[in-house]
């Protein structure tokens, strides 16, 4: 046997007391519609099948990945038809697979009943475009006889502005109400995260929050009921002494103006820091901070370490990574920060 590969110098801690307290404020907040996860994209790079064992556990019944390879890995934590395939059936070997698996695909199309209605059919969920025009049956559809066919168990549409106070919001849910009424579904679903605190009218039968599981804030009101639930961490793989005049890094966007001591630390932009940190991002020991200096590059960035003259090479610093106040300072989103998270993180 191969020996055992050692972790990488980065890791992503998981607080999984902080995401089942996400939850379960979420469900609070969803009045009286019980509150789903999204998974897709590993769990907003946190990990899907930790994130799913942890819910799971404490009363989560609804997981929305957005392709059925997605869900292939989670069909053991939990009753497959608990599973809904957001970019429903994209082939016949997709069909195939969910209905082996018992997944329950989202049709989006006529296109894709049709398809899977051809293959036999089964349990599935529908989404309406109420506005956003991307995925989703337009409203014009709904009398489609191909529609009546189908065996839908959740109605739902997607919100597009549902973290601004807008006109658009109200104008989704009387479409999204409007489908309601013409197709007799036992359920429906139409809020977010950020469309939960909305009010009543926005919630139906099911709620699908992702963002704010995971630590994210889409809108002001949710600071109070929301806590982080990522911490990166990176080692430094190497400290160095520089003298006044010295530059650091790529194209010399930083020189020391006297002698410092830098570490160099593993982590850049192939693991999903972006450039958007160079000169902006703050690393910690303790209370210790420590400024990014220069450019980020692919695989390391450099940092000034002059507050901790006691930290050498193999020590772990926690990266500053609160979402709302990182997309401030990056202009990145709050979901591009999180699913930026490279697989050379250990989770």
């Amino acid at each position: 046997m191969p020996p055992e590969a050692p972790q990488p110098p980065l890791r992503l801690v998981l607080d999984t007391g902080a995401l089942i307290a996400n939850w379960r404020a979420l469900d609070r907040l969803s009045g009286s519609a019980r509150a789903g996860a999204a998974v897709k994209a590993d769990g907003y790079s946190t990990g899907a099948r930790r994130v799913v064992t942890a819910l799971a556990g404490v009363g989560c019944r609804d997981f929305f990945v957005a392709y059925s390879s997605e869900a292939a890995e989670l069909t053991a934590l939990v009753d497959p038809g608990q599973i809904s395939v957001l970019h429903g059936p994209l082939s016949a070997s997709d069909v195939h697979f969910m209905q082996q698996s018992g997944l329950r695909p989202v049709i989006n199309s006529l296109p894709q009943a049709r398809l899977w209605l051809e293959a036999g059919g089964g349990t599935c969920d529908l989404m309406i475009d109420t506005g956003i025009n991307r995925l989703g049956l337009s409203m014009a559809s709904l009398g489609d006889p191909l529609v009546a066919k189908l065996d839908v168990q959740v109605l739902m549409s997607h919100m597009a502005s549902a973290d601004e106070d807008c006109a658009q919001n109200e104008v989704q849910r009387l479409r999204w109400e409007e489908a309601r009424r013409q197709i007799n579904t036992p359920e429906a679903s139409l809020a977010n995260s950020a469309a939960i605190m909305l009010g009543s009218a926005y919630h139906g039968d099911l709620t699908r929050p992702g963002l704010s599981l995971y630590g994210g804030i889409p809108r002001a009101e949710m600071a109070e009921h929301i806590a982080p639930v990522i911490q990166p961490q990176v080692a430094i793989l190497q400290v160095r002494d520089l003298v006044a005049g010295e530059s650091v890094g790529y194209n010399a966007t930083f020189t020391a103006s006297h002698a410092m001591r830098v570490g160099v630390v593993a982590l850049g932009y192939a693991d999903g820091y972006l450039r958007a940190w160079s000169g902006k991002g703050l690393m910690h020991h303790g209370e210790a901070a420590f400024p990014v200096i220069g450019r980020v590059s692919m695989d390391m960035t450099v940092i000034d370490l002059s507050a901790a003259p006691q930290l050498r090479e193999g020590d772990w610093l926690d990266l500053a990574y609160s979402l709302p106040e990182s997309a401030e300072v990056t202009g990145l989103s709050q979901y591009e920060l999180l699913t930026l998270l490279g697989r050379r993180f250990a989770r």
